[in-house]
């Protein structure tokens, strides 16, 4: 979720205070919306639909806690409450009745706001995450089937270490799909925690210190209001050090005092914080060989490598292809909103051909496009685009023309030369074929 997805309503009869709380929020880049009158509120819901109501204690027509439970009767909404009476009383009676969290008027510090708006929204993002984590793909044992064909003794590995709170290394070129394999790790544990992953090589790494720890407010210049990191955010859930390799030296002497310890401190904090996150680490290159290199430190490659899996490469896996490329066909077509197409083996064959360096990213980008560019009710090899050494597609027994030819002689071999039958077999018009045995000069 994203912050201008994120629609926050602010009930309050004081204008004044409701106008700067708005231009807080606006500023932080949330949708905003408010109005003096809880009435008037309650009849908004339904068109505004919030994610937060932010709502004042006392208020002339209806108080806080009156207006919070009207809404709670039809819809489940977080609620943070508006008090200019900072007393124990007030603050607990609101948060006994579904309150998450309260701030004081006059708003001394307008982090106080920014901070418990954020709480809220990092919650909910994160249960959105989960929430969809649940419904993808690998949550059917159908889709199981077909994402780990070829792979079955991954799959294995999977259900035999997610039980336990081992830290798992994933090895396998880019590509080849370890971070949905560290969410099905994650789905089979039943953590009731979030899977929360960072790309250690994506961040710079003077920020990425502060990404997985978080920071205190004013702990360096820029740091306007505490941040929590990733290894808080993944309480009772999992976390992917993804390209775990491309840490600096510095930093991986502090990522083994997490796993050695399981605590960790913000920076600019004295506070030790404890974290029960199951950690899975991801690379592309080889960790054994990088330590004797002196580029990554043997305790910590011990540390991580407490249980390996080495996810192959799909031109390992292309016997499987077809059922792959079939699964992925009809992924695709539902996100775009379109029909899946039908694959004629000429096109399987075509693709066969390839060694498919950028593995199974590749493949569904390339499977996009084809989609996206197909006319017809079927994929046409013109619709896969081009196989060249340098581009997204190899070069394998000639050009696209060559293919063409090679797969056009092959059907009507498999036909006993039956071109009615081959143009079938190859998803074309028996003129269309007449046509390319002519241009190919096929006999």
């Amino acid at each position: 979720m994203n912050k201008e997805n994120f629609r926050i309503l602010i009930v309050d009869d004081e204008k004044s205070f409701l106008l700067l709380m708005r231009k807080i929020l606006d500023d932080e880049g949330y949708t905003v919306k408010g109005l003096t009158d809880p009435e008037e509120a309650l009849k908004v819901l339904d068109a505004f639909e919030p994610s937060l109501v932010i709502s004042d204690l006392k208020m002339p027509k209806m108080d806080g806690i009156k207006f919070m439970d009207e809404v709670k009767r039809s819809r489940q909404i977080d609620f943070i409450m508006i008090t200019a009476f900072a007393t124990v009383e007030t603050a607990i009676e609101a948060m006994k009745k579904g309150a998450e969290d309260y701030i004081t008027k006059p708003l001394k510090d307008p982090d106080q706001l920014r901070i418990a708006v954020a709480k809220v929204f990092d919650r909910q993002t994160l249960v959105d995450e989960n929430v969809l984590l649940k419904s993808a793909l690998y949550e059917d044992i159908p889709a199981f089937e077909i994402v780990f064909a070829g792979m079955e003794n991954v799959l294995k590995e999977l259900k035999d270490v997610a039980p336990t709170d081992a830290t798992v290394m994933l090895y396998g070129e880019t590509g080849t799909g370890k971070t949905l394999v560290a969410k099905i790790l994650h789905r089979l544990s039943g953590r009731k925690g979030p899977f929360v992953d960072i790309n250690c090589a994506a961040i710079p790494e003077n920020l990425l210190e502060s990404e997985l720890f978080g920071y205190e407010k004013g702990a360096f210049t820029g740091a306007l209001s505490q941040k929590k990191g990733k290894f808080e955010l993944a309480n009772d859930g999992s976390i992917l050090l993804d390209e775990v390799s491309e840490m600096s030296l510095t930093l991986q002497a502090k990522l083994l005092k997490v796993l050695q310890e399981r605590t960790f401190e913000r920076i600019g904090s004295l506070h030790t914080l404890k974290t029960s996150a199951r950690v899975a680490a991801a690379t592309n290159r080889d960790l054994r060989e990088m330590v004797k290199e002196g580029k990554f430190r043997e305790d910590l490659f011990y540390r991580l490598n407490v249980f390996p899996i080495s996810i192959p490469p799909l031109r390992e896996r292309r016997e499987h292809l077809e059922k792959i490329i079939g699964y992925l066909i009809g992924v695709i077509a539902r996100r775009f909103g379109r029909e899946p197409k039908i694959i004629p083996v000429a096109v399987f064959q075509y693709m066969r051909e390839y060694q498919w360096p950028g593995n199974i990213r590749e493949l569904e980008n390339v499977l996009e496009r084809a989609i996206i560019v197909s006319k017809g009710s079927e994929l046409q090899i013109p619709d896969i685009g081009d196989i060249s050494e340098s581009g997204r597609l190899k070069k394998s027994g000639g050009d696209l023309k060559g293919i063409e030819k090679e797969a056009i002689r092959n059907a009507l071999s498999q036909t006993g030369g039956n071109k009615t039958m081959a143009a079938k077999m190859l998803g074309i018009s028996v003129r269309s074929l007449h046509y390319k045995i002519k241009e190919y000069e096929i006999k």
